[in-house]
């Protein structure tokens, strides 16, 4: 069974900074095509923040770049993302994706980034 527990969320004020860590069960990590994380704010449509490649190439939204940085660990099934910066615009519920296809992806349950301005 997939699972992917994320960790990390919380309230910080503007201009801080947070690591989230989405944790993978199951033996499908290295055979991931690739790991994202999105987001979704209240009233607004889930958005992809950052992606990971199985190869290492990463991809970030317009939105974070320059202030989010997205990473695996291999060793530990483990992708972060890395927020720094941050501002009261990103306060919205995270999720990890895993995709080992465009037909079989999973989700972790969310973790709540809360940023007071």
């Amino acid at each position: 069974q997939v699972q992917l527990v994320e960790s990390g969320g919380g309230l910080v004020q503007a201009g801080g900074s947070l690591r989230l860590s989405c944790a993978v069960s199951g033996s499908i990590f290295l055979r991931a095509s690739s790991m994202g994380w999105y987001r979704q704010a209240p009233g607004k449509q889930r958005e992809l923040v950052a992606s990971i490649a199985r190869g290492g190439s990463t991809h970030y939204a317009d939105s974070v770049k320059g202030r989010f940085t997205i990473s695996r660990d291999n060793t530990k099934n483990t992708v972060y993302l890395q927020l720094d910066s941050m501002k009261p615009e990103d306060t919205a519920v995270y999720s990890c994706n895993l995709a080992l296809s465009i037909f079989e992806t999973y989700w972790g349950q969310g973790t709540q980034v809360t940023v007071s301005s």
